[in-house]
């Protein structure tokens, strides 16, 4: 059961790609995506912003030479987590399988629903039975 109030940035300036993320977003039933158009808007929403985002998702091309993206994603607290796609393109090497980390690359030119699952795996890790998503429903359970 995905966390419904995991807080996604989508950052592209192609529109159609943005709404194809989302999608692929709510259709794992994740629907607290802001999906902007550039870089601007991007670091307003993250240094302003009252509560960190769980995950920025950025087109490498839209920081492409503006911004060591790297280095802004893995120093940020306002950002618990980001995957860069088309990294190529920013010469990013490609992240390798082999533990969670908080700052994924992808050369991919778009993240497809593969991806996106294996991301929110790490991100939001499915409950084992026996878990509870909230600590009330534990305390709930256990004094009844």
């Amino acid at each position: 059961m995905p966390n419904k109030a995991l807080r996604i940035l989508i950052a592209d300036e192609q529109h159609f790609h943005r709404m194809k993320i989302e999608r692929l977003f709510n259709q794992l039933g994740y629907y607290r995506v802001a999906p902007v158009e550039g870089l601007a808007p991007m670091l307003s929403l993250v240094e302003y912003g009252c509560e960190p985002f769980d995950l920025v998702v950025v087109n490498a091309s839209l920081v492409c030479g503006e911004l060591d993206v790297l280095g802004y994603f893995l120093d940020n607290r306002q950002v618990r987590h980001a995957l860069i796609f088309d990294g190529q393109r920013a010469h990013l090497p490609p992240t390798l399988a082999g533990g969670p980390q908080r700052v994924q690359v992808s050369h991919a030119p778009l993240p497809d629903m593969t991806c996106i699952q294996r991301l929110m795996t790490m991100i939001d890790p499915p409950l084992s039975e026996g878990q509870y998503p909230w600590p009330s429903m534990l305390s709930a359970q256990t004094v009844g």
